[in-house]
């Protein structure tokens, strides 16, 4: 049995299985909640309700230490390299640095004025790749213009430690167009080996599912990822550099609200993560021009029903299909930031992808085989799950490799896991 009949028939078994039950289980990440159950790989066959999570590799026995709870709803962590500290940005707002060894937290001047409401605010922060020379942070936020629209927006600083200020700061992109709304913003970035820096916007929770959907309009910047030189123009070996129907920033479209983006540490490629609707949450390894589906091919069901969103990604030759998802009656994982591990401290998840879960509110591991190739993605057994945190980001400490986490709650807390 090929790819496309294999998925075909999981689809249509598992959607069966849903509707006799009754159940109405949603993947609603910063839409709402939903209860966290196990994902599908690709071209495997599911699990009843898709639940198993096997313990892919040997696990770690380690310990939780809170850094800080003096943060409220952080979004984004970047290590400074050869200090003992971390930016963290907050979604009020703040911009701050914190000692990772002692947990003192400095407030950063010089942060941007941010549309804080809905899911907007501050959002990602990264470090210029040669960093301290020059010292340039890059951050996303959210903007409003005059006609109370909103945006996701680029912009940079240079950071002076000594005086905890983000100076000169400019914004360098605004992912047009404004829209009336106050969700989906996407806003993960991420440099990749060339020097080019990536970056996710959302759909803005556009509901026309269908061609006209604007994250198939590759005439906008929306459901979409971008990349841009670090001063933020446009590098001229962009896929649609050229392409009158297309804007020159697109690297990637059809994603509806992806918040991950990560570079693999042994091949270079950009690894994302997105929301689906109802279930539908995913797990993309980005092509150059590629066409992830949303919506005309999804896993998802619209909220509350078990009708699926678009087509099925393999019944397409036109849309890329991801690496893994979370198919409509799983019960989803509604998928915010990640990393690949590749420190010291826990040698046996090398290589593993470690990605927050929301609504679920555990930190999910991902075991990666034949990254460079055809690759094969098995989900774990979920990490601090039973604390009721909604897990918002997650990065590897290049001194120690130990493993920080933010919560995305007031008072966060942010932690970190280390050998027990």
């Amino acid at each position: 049995m090929d790819d496309r009949v294999r998925r075909t028939t999981r689809r249509a078994a598992l959607l069966g299985f849903v509707g006799a039950l009754g159940t109405v289980a949603g993947c609603l990440g910063d839409d709402g909640a939903s209860t966290p159950s196990g994902g599908t790989p690709t071209g495997e066959t599911p699990t009843s309700g898709g639940s198993d999570t096997p313990n892919a590799t040997a696990t770690h026995e380690f310990a939780v230490e809170t850094v800080t709870e003096a943060v409220d709803a952080p979004w984004g962590m970047s290590f400074l390299p050869r200090e003992s500290q971390l930016l963290v940005t907050e979604r009020g707002g703040r911009l701050s640095l914190i000692d990772h060894e002692t947990g003192e937290l400095t407030p950063v001047d010089g942060a941007p004025a941010v549309f804080a409401g809905g899911q907007g605010g501050l959002l990602d922060v990264t470090l210029h790749p040669d960093f301290p020379d020059p010292s340039w942070v890059y951050l996303t936020y959210s903007v409003a213009n005059d006609q109370s629209e909103t945006a996701t927006a680029l912009g940079r600083g240079r950071l002076r430690v000594d005086s905890a200020s983000l100076e000169d700061f400019e914004r360098l992109h605004v992912a047009e167009p404004y829209v009336d709304s106050a969700g989906h913003f996407g806003s993960r970035t991420v440099f990749g080996q060339s020097g080019r820096l990536y970056m996710t916007t959302g759909d803005r929770q556009f509901k026309n599912f269908g061609v006209d959907h604007v994250s198939q309009d590759r005439t906008n910047e929306l459901g979409a990822v971008l990349r841009l030189r670090p001063d933020g123009s446009i590098p001229e070996d962009n896929p649609f550099v050229g392409d009158e129907a297309a804007v020159d920033s697109l690297y990637s479209y059809g994603h509806r609200n992806p918040q991950g983006l990560m570079r693999h540490p042994e091949t270079g490629d950009i690894w994302e993560t997105e929301h689906g609707e109802r279930d539908g949450d995913e797990i993309n390894r980005l092509q150059a021009g590629g066409n992830y589906g949303w919506p005309v091919a999804s896993t998802a069901c619209n909220y509350g029903t078990d009708d699926p969103v678009g087509d099925d990604h393999f019944e397409r030759d036109d849309v890329v299909a991801p690496v893994y998802y979370w198919e409509c009656g799983t019960g989803g994982f509604p998928p915010a930031g990640g990393t690949f591990y590749d420190g010291d401290a826990f040698p046996n998840w090398q290589g593993d992808l470690f990605v927050g879960n929301l609504a679920g509110a555990y930190l999910g591991r991902l075991v990666v085989t034949d990254p460079g190739g055809d690759p094969s993605v098995t989900e774990a057994d979920p990490l601090l799950d039973g604390r009721d945190w909604r897990i918002r980001d997650v990065t590897v400490a290049p001194d120690t490799g130990h493993l920080y986490v933010a919560v995305d709650a007031d008072g966060g807390p942010i932690v970190r896991l280390v050998p027990a």
